[in-house]
């Protein structure tokens, strides 16, 4: 086992990748070995260990009641990948946020030309389905950036107490974030685990903690339904 570096100073370890093709882009990377969200995609959590190591993690979540969606909308967290958040990674870098994930995720990623932010196309390998989702512009929608705690759950789980800062930050937040097949993003919409989870069924784990991990960073609960999923999905 060794360790590389990802941009200037992140590292994680190449055992919890999965492989990629020679000349792709960083393979995927195992969530409970990117609390961050810095590593591109999502790996599988594989082993007995790591996913002792998941149950763990969600079964220190917080449970509660979901509130009414009153009050909603995207703009209560800020404009729409907006490079205006503080204190996560990427912030303030000059590139649009999408940029920024799509970037992260994709292989043979090409940039308009003169721009060193905006993606014009790409090659991406869905966590959600296993598709290959060849992308270009011209196709926007064929690829979305899903907020893994979706933000109308969020709302409803408490969101709406926050100041929008802290609201921006969990909207542009990479570790909340992941580019995948538009078709999946748009039939999980705003759901929890419990009423939704990937097609993909060796992924739903990693799905969990992904999860997980966002609501333990931004003290956010989640439904007791959603919890007693997460868990299952681990065990």
């Amino acid at each position: 086992m060794f360790t590389v570096v990802l941009g200037a100073a992140v590292l994680f370890s190449l055992s919890a990748r999965e492989d990629s093709p020679a000349g792709a882009a960083p393979a995927r990377v195992a969530p409970l070995d990117n609390p961050d969200g810095v590593g591109p995609g999502l790996a599988a959590v594989r082993s007995a260990g790591d996913r002792r190591a998941a149950t763990r993690l969600i079964g220190g979540l917080r449970v509660a009641g979901m509130r009414s969606k009153a009050g909603y909308s995207r703009i209560r967290y800020g404009e729409n990948w907006a490079d205006t958040a503080r204190d996560v990674p990427y912030a303030r870098n000059g590139c649009r946020t999408r940029d920024d994930l799509l970037a992260r995720d994709g292989e043979q990623v090409r940039y308009r030309r003169g721009s060193e932010c905006v993606v014009v196309s790409m090659r991406l390998r869905d966590p959600y389905t296993g598709r290959i989702v060849r992308w270009s512009k011209k196709r926007s929608d064929e690829i979305q950036v899903d907020h893994v705690v979706p933000l109308s759950y969020g709302w409803r789980m408490g969101t709406s107490r926050w100041p929008m800062s802290k609201r921006t930050r969990f909207a542009n937040d990479p570790l909340n974030l992941l580019p995948v097949y538009g078709d999946a993003n748009e039939a999980k919409g705003g759901s929890g685990p419990a009423s939704w989870l990937p097609p993909r069924r060796g992924i739903r784990c990693a799905y969990a903690v992904r999860f997980a991990q966002v609501a333990l960073k931004y003290d956010l609960p989640v439904t007791r339904a959603d919890k007693r999923v997460m868990l299952a999905q681990c065990r």
